[in-house]
Protein backbone atom coordinates (compact mmCIF):
# COMPACT_ATOMS: atom_id res chain seq x y z
CA UNK A 1 0.00 0.00 0.00
CA UNK A 2 1.53 3.04 -0.88
CA UNK A 3 1.07 6.37 0.67
CA UNK A 4 -1.70 8.12 -1.87
CA UNK A 5 -3.68 5.08 -1.55
CA UNK A 6 -3.16 5.13 2.34
CA UNK A 7 -4.38 8.80 2.42
CA UNK A 8 -7.34 7.58 0.20
CA UNK A 9 -8.70 4.87 2.75
CA UNK A 10 -8.09 7.53 5.69
CA UNK A 11 -10.34 10.22 4.07
CA UNK A 12 -12.59 7.53 2.98
CA UNK A 13 -12.38 6.88 7.30
CA UNK A 14 -13.43 10.55 7.98
CA UNK A 15 -16.42 10.54 5.52
CA UNK A 16 -17.84 7.28 6.45
CA UNK A 17 -16.90 7.32 9.92
CA UNK A 18 -18.76 10.95 10.85
CA UNK A 19 -22.47 9.40 11.01
CA UNK A 20 -21.22 6.41 13.21
CA UNK A 21 -19.52 9.49 15.41
CA UNK A 22 -22.33 11.94 15.73
CA UNK A 23 -24.96 8.44 16.59
CA UNK A 24 -22.28 7.70 19.27
CA UNK A 25 -21.87 11.06 20.72
CA UNK A 26 -26.21 11.33 20.91
CA UNK A 27 -26.08 7.80 22.38
CA UNK A 28 -23.51 8.81 25.26
CA UNK A 29 -25.46 11.55 26.09
CA UNK A 30 -28.97 9.97 26.52
CA UNK A 31 -27.09 6.88 28.34
CA UNK A 32 -25.38 9.12 30.73
CA UNK A 33 -28.46 10.75 31.70
CA UNK A 34 -29.74 6.83 32.85
CA UNK A 35 -31.59 6.89 28.79
CA UNK A 36 -30.94 3.27 27.26
CA UNK A 37 -31.58 4.29 23.57
CA UNK A 38 -31.34 1.78 20.91
CA UNK A 39 -33.59 4.04 18.38
CA UNK A 40 -30.37 5.51 17.50
CA UNK A 41 -30.91 3.80 13.83
CA UNK A 42 -34.61 5.20 13.64
CA UNK A 43 -33.79 8.95 14.59
CA UNK A 44 -31.36 9.24 11.69
CA UNK A 45 -33.28 7.09 9.26
CA UNK A 46 -36.03 9.65 9.92
CA UNK A 47 -33.73 12.83 9.36
CA UNK A 48 -31.79 10.68 6.43
CA UNK A 49 -35.92 10.92 4.61
CA UNK A 50 -36.71 14.19 5.75
CA UNK A 51 -33.52 15.98 4.88
CA UNK A 52 -33.37 14.60 1.58
CA UNK A 53 -37.06 15.05 0.55
CA UNK A 54 -37.46 18.37 1.37
CA UNK A 55 -33.67 19.67 0.14
CA UNK A 56 -35.33 17.83 -2.98
CA UNK A 57 -38.29 19.49 -2.71
CA UNK A 58 -36.68 23.16 -2.14
CA UNK A 59 -33.27 23.09 -3.81
CA UNK A 60 -31.81 24.26 -0.28
CA UNK A 61 -29.86 21.95 1.87
CA UNK A 62 -29.79 24.54 4.88
CA UNK A 63 -33.71 23.38 5.30
CA UNK A 64 -33.16 19.70 4.58
CA UNK A 65 -30.97 19.94 7.68
CA UNK A 66 -33.60 22.05 9.66
CA UNK A 67 -36.48 19.21 8.55
CA UNK A 68 -34.13 16.13 9.07
CA UNK A 69 -33.09 17.33 12.90
CA UNK A 70 -36.54 18.28 13.28
CA UNK A 71 -37.90 14.95 12.67
CA UNK A 72 -35.14 13.40 14.63
CA UNK A 73 -36.35 14.94 17.58
CA UNK A 74 -39.75 14.48 17.23
CA UNK A 75 -38.85 10.58 17.66
CA UNK A 76 -37.00 11.53 20.37
CA UNK A 77 -39.61 13.37 21.94
CA UNK A 78 -41.68 10.40 21.53
CA UNK A 79 -38.62 7.93 23.21
CA UNK A 80 -38.53 10.60 26.23
CA UNK A 81 -42.26 10.81 26.84
CA UNK A 82 -42.59 6.93 26.88
CA UNK A 83 -39.57 6.27 28.89
CA UNK A 84 -39.22 9.02 31.01
CA UNK A 85 -42.95 10.52 31.68
CA UNK A 86 -44.88 7.39 31.22
CA UNK A 87 -41.93 4.81 33.00
CA UNK A 88 -42.25 2.71 29.74
CA UNK A 89 -39.46 0.02 28.92
CA UNK A 90 -36.70 1.91 27.06
CA UNK A 91 -35.52 -0.87 24.94
CA UNK A 92 -39.43 -1.54 23.62
CA UNK A 93 -39.92 2.43 22.88
CA UNK A 94 -36.36 2.08 21.22
CA UNK A 95 -37.37 -0.77 19.11
CA UNK A 96 -40.72 0.37 18.32
CA UNK A 97 -38.77 3.87 17.25
CA UNK A 98 -37.15 1.76 14.53
CA UNK A 99 -39.91 0.34 13.32
CA UNK A 100 -41.72 3.09 12.99
CA UNK A 101 -39.08 4.50 11.41
CA UNK A 102 -38.30 1.96 9.21
CA UNK A 103 -41.87 1.97 7.74
CA UNK A 104 -42.71 5.38 7.89
CA UNK A 105 -39.95 7.01 5.34
CA UNK A 106 -40.51 4.00 2.71
CA UNK A 107 -44.55 5.06 2.70
CA UNK A 108 -43.98 8.67 2.67
CA UNK A 109 -41.53 8.41 0.21
CA UNK A 110 -43.40 5.88 -2.31
CA UNK A 111 -46.16 8.31 -1.86
CA UNK A 112 -44.81 11.29 -2.48
CA UNK A 113 -42.18 10.74 -4.79
CA UNK A 114 -43.23 7.04 -6.38
CA UNK A 115 -39.55 6.32 -6.88
CA UNK A 116 -39.68 2.81 -5.36
CA UNK A 117 -39.13 4.79 -1.60
CA UNK A 118 -36.22 6.97 -2.35
CA UNK A 119 -36.06 10.33 -3.08
CA UNK A 120 -35.04 12.74 -6.31
CA UNK A 121 -31.41 12.65 -6.49
CA UNK A 122 -29.80 15.78 -5.03
CA UNK A 123 -28.36 18.25 -7.48
CA UNK A 124 -26.41 21.66 -6.49
CA UNK A 125 -27.89 23.51 -3.46
CA UNK A 126 -29.46 20.41 -2.69
CA UNK A 127 -26.26 18.81 -1.07
CA UNK A 128 -23.74 19.82 1.05
CA UNK A 129 -20.50 20.94 -0.86
CA UNK A 130 -16.46 20.66 -0.11
CA UNK A 131 -14.91 22.99 1.96
CA UNK A 132 -11.42 23.87 0.79
CA UNK A 133 -9.55 24.86 3.70
CA UNK A 134 -7.24 28.44 3.22
CA UNK A 135 -4.08 27.35 1.53
CA UNK A 136 -4.81 23.62 0.48
CA UNK A 137 -4.37 24.41 -3.15
CA UNK A 138 -1.06 25.57 -2.39
CA UNK A 139 0.60 23.04 -0.27
CA UNK A 140 -1.37 20.13 -2.55
CA UNK A 141 2.38 19.53 -4.09
CA UNK A 142 4.27 19.55 -1.07
CA UNK A 143 5.41 16.35 0.08
CA UNK A 144 3.51 14.20 2.50
CA UNK A 145 2.17 16.98 4.53
CA UNK A 146 0.45 18.60 1.31
CA UNK A 147 -1.38 15.54 0.64
CA UNK A 148 -2.03 15.36 4.48
CA UNK A 149 -3.75 18.86 4.88
CA UNK A 150 -5.05 19.17 0.86
CA UNK A 151 -6.74 15.45 0.73
CA UNK A 152 -7.09 14.40 4.38
CA UNK A 153 -7.85 17.37 6.47
CA UNK A 154 -9.50 19.67 4.00
CA UNK A 155 -12.17 18.80 1.30
CA UNK A 156 -15.05 17.76 3.85
CA UNK A 157 -18.15 19.73 3.98
CA UNK A 158 -19.29 21.32 6.97
CA UNK A 159 -21.15 18.73 9.12
CA UNK A 160 -17.89 16.37 9.26
CA UNK A 161 -16.12 19.63 11.13
CA UNK A 162 -18.97 19.67 13.20
CA UNK A 163 -19.06 15.99 14.18
CA UNK A 164 -15.29 16.61 15.19
CA UNK A 165 -15.74 19.92 16.73
CA UNK A 166 -18.53 18.22 18.85
CA UNK A 167 -15.76 15.70 20.54
CA UNK A 168 -13.43 18.57 22.27
CA UNK A 169 -17.04 19.82 23.29
CA UNK A 170 -19.11 17.27 24.68
CA UNK A 171 -15.83 16.61 27.10
CA UNK A 172 -15.79 19.79 28.20
CA UNK A 173 -20.12 19.90 28.31
CA UNK A 174 -19.53 16.79 30.27
CA UNK A 175 -16.66 16.86 32.60
CA UNK A 176 -16.21 21.03 33.28
CA UNK A 177 -19.60 22.39 33.33
CA UNK A 178 -22.19 22.45 35.98
CA UNK A 179 -24.44 20.68 33.49
CA UNK A 180 -22.16 17.75 32.62
CA UNK A 181 -21.65 17.00 36.68
CA UNK A 182 -25.43 17.28 37.27
CA UNK A 183 -26.10 14.79 33.79
CA UNK A 184 -23.70 12.11 34.95
CA UNK A 185 -25.00 12.06 38.49
CA UNK A 186 -28.41 11.48 37.02
CA UNK A 187 -27.30 8.56 35.14
CA UNK A 188 -26.07 7.18 38.38
CA UNK A 189 -27.57 8.46 41.01
CA UNK A 190 -31.15 10.56 40.31
CA UNK A 191 -32.45 10.15 43.89
CA UNK A 192 -29.70 11.99 45.30
CA UNK A 193 -29.86 14.50 42.35
CA UNK A 194 -33.27 15.04 43.27
CA UNK A 195 -32.69 15.20 46.85
CA UNK A 196 -30.41 18.60 45.93
CA UNK A 197 -33.43 19.80 43.97
CA UNK A 198 -32.55 19.30 40.95
CA UNK A 199 -35.34 17.81 38.20
CA UNK A 200 -34.20 14.57 37.05
CA UNK A 201 -37.34 14.76 34.46
CA UNK A 202 -35.79 18.16 33.27
CA UNK A 203 -31.99 16.73 32.71
CA UNK A 204 -33.44 13.71 31.09
CA UNK A 205 -35.55 15.24 29.01
CA UNK A 206 -32.20 17.66 27.81
CA UNK A 207 -30.15 14.82 27.50
CA UNK A 208 -32.67 13.31 24.99
CA UNK A 209 -33.21 16.38 23.00
CA UNK A 210 -29.12 16.70 22.87
CA UNK A 211 -29.62 12.98 21.24
CA UNK A 212 -32.53 13.86 18.84
CA UNK A 213 -30.19 17.01 17.51
CA UNK A 214 -27.14 14.82 16.78
CA UNK A 215 -29.11 11.48 15.62
CA UNK A 216 -30.75 14.61 13.69
CA UNK A 217 -27.25 15.61 11.99
CA UNK A 218 -26.07 12.47 11.08
CA UNK A 219 -28.99 10.93 9.56
CA UNK A 220 -29.05 14.56 7.02
CA UNK A 221 -25.16 13.71 6.45
CA UNK A 222 -26.10 10.70 4.98
CA UNK A 223 -28.84 11.85 2.90
CA UNK A 224 -27.28 15.45 2.13
CA UNK A 225 -23.27 14.75 2.31
CA UNK A 226 -22.01 11.14 1.86
CA UNK A 227 -24.99 10.54 -0.34
CA UNK A 228 -27.25 12.44 -3.04
CA UNK A 229 -30.75 11.81 -1.75
CA UNK A 230 -32.57 9.01 0.45
CA UNK A 231 -32.25 5.74 0.07
CA UNK A 232 -34.75 2.98 1.61
CA UNK A 233 -32.89 1.87 4.67
CA UNK A 234 -29.73 3.79 4.13
CA UNK A 235 -28.51 3.71 7.69
CA UNK A 236 -27.90 0.28 7.04
CA UNK A 237 -27.36 -0.39 11.16
CA UNK A 238 -25.20 2.33 11.39
CA UNK A 239 -27.19 3.36 14.81
CA UNK A 240 -26.50 -0.09 16.26
CA UNK A 241 -22.76 0.09 15.27
CA UNK A 242 -22.69 3.33 16.90
CA UNK A 243 -24.12 1.98 20.28
CA UNK A 244 -21.38 -0.47 19.95
CA UNK A 245 -18.50 2.02 19.27
CA UNK A 246 -20.24 3.51 22.39
CA UNK A 247 -19.81 1.11 24.61
CA UNK A 248 -16.09 0.34 22.90
CA UNK A 249 -15.42 3.51 24.16
CA UNK A 250 -16.91 3.10 27.80
CA UNK A 251 -18.80 6.05 27.07
CA UNK A 252 -16.44 8.54 26.91
CA UNK A 253 -16.45 10.90 24.25
CA UNK A 254 -12.84 11.00 23.24
CA UNK A 255 -12.49 6.63 23.17
CA UNK A 256 -16.01 7.21 20.98
CA UNK A 257 -13.87 8.99 18.48
CA UNK A 258 -11.03 6.58 18.08
CA UNK A 259 -14.05 3.88 18.41
CA UNK A 260 -15.93 5.06 14.91
CA UNK A 261 -12.67 5.76 13.26
CA UNK A 262 -12.64 2.10 13.95
CA UNK A 263 -15.74 1.30 12.52
CA UNK A 264 -15.23 3.57 9.17
CA UNK A 265 -11.79 2.44 8.77
CA UNK A 266 -12.69 -1.20 8.01
CA UNK A 267 -15.56 -0.34 6.14
CA UNK A 268 -13.02 2.01 4.11
CA UNK A 269 -10.99 -1.16 3.63
CA UNK A 270 -13.85 -3.18 2.61
CA UNK A 271 -14.76 -0.68 0.30
CA UNK A 272 -11.67 -0.73 -1.14
CA UNK A 273 -10.34 -4.02 -1.29
CA UNK A 274 -13.52 -6.23 -2.57
CA UNK A 275 -11.49 -9.63 -1.97
CA UNK A 276 -8.05 -8.95 -0.49
CA UNK A 277 -5.39 -11.56 -0.75
CA UNK A 278 -3.51 -12.46 2.12
CA UNK A 279 -1.06 -14.82 0.12
CA UNK A 280 -2.44 -18.20 1.97
CA UNK A 281 -6.36 -16.85 1.75
CA UNK A 282 -8.11 -14.63 -0.04
CA UNK A 283 -11.28 -12.64 1.77
CA UNK A 284 -13.77 -12.90 -0.45
CA UNK A 285 -16.12 -9.27 -0.58
CA UNK A 286 -18.89 -10.76 1.33
CA UNK A 287 -16.78 -11.41 4.45
CA UNK A 288 -14.86 -7.59 3.97
CA UNK A 289 -18.24 -6.35 3.99
CA UNK A 290 -19.35 -8.14 6.70
CA UNK A 291 -16.10 -6.51 8.92
CA UNK A 292 -17.89 -3.89 10.57
CA UNK A 293 -20.54 -5.75 11.80
CA UNK A 294 -18.46 -8.93 13.01
CA UNK A 295 -16.68 -5.99 15.53
CA UNK A 296 -19.42 -5.10 16.96
CA UNK A 297 -20.76 -8.44 17.89
CA UNK A 298 -17.37 -9.46 18.98
CA UNK A 299 -17.95 -6.12 21.45
CA UNK A 300 -21.00 -6.85 22.44
CA UNK A 301 -20.02 -10.23 23.64
CA UNK A 302 -17.96 -8.70 25.93
CA UNK A 303 -14.83 -9.49 24.54
CA UNK A 304 -13.08 -6.58 24.22
CA UNK A 305 -12.59 -5.77 27.96
CA UNK A 306 -15.09 -5.33 30.93
CA UNK A 307 -17.51 -2.04 30.00
CA UNK A 308 -20.19 -0.69 32.96
CA UNK A 309 -22.93 1.47 32.32
CA UNK A 310 -24.42 4.31 34.51
CA UNK A 311 -25.64 2.41 37.58
CA UNK A 312 -29.17 3.69 36.67
CA UNK A 313 -29.19 3.55 33.27
CA UNK A 314 -32.28 1.78 32.13
CA UNK A 315 -34.50 2.51 34.92
CA UNK A 316 -37.63 4.97 34.98
CA UNK A 317 -37.02 7.32 38.18
CA UNK A 318 -40.21 7.39 40.31
CA UNK A 319 -40.07 10.52 42.55
CA UNK A 320 -40.21 9.77 46.43
CA UNK A 321 -43.44 11.47 48.08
Amino acid sequence: MDFATLIQILDSTVRLGVPLLLACLAGLYSERAGIFDIGLEGKMLMSAFFSGAVAAVTGSVWLGLMAGVGGAMALAAVHGLASITFRGNQLISGVAVNFLASGFTVLIAQSWFQQGGRTPQLMGGGRFEPIHLPGAEALRDVPILGPIYHELISGHTILVYVAFAMVPLTWWALYRTRFGLRLRAVGENPAAVDTAGISVVRLRYTAVAITGFLTGLAGAYLATGLSAGFVKEMTAGRGFIALAALIFAKWKPLPALGATMLFGFLEAIANRYQNLDLGIITLPVQFMQALPYILTVVILAGFIGKAIPPRAGGEPYVKER
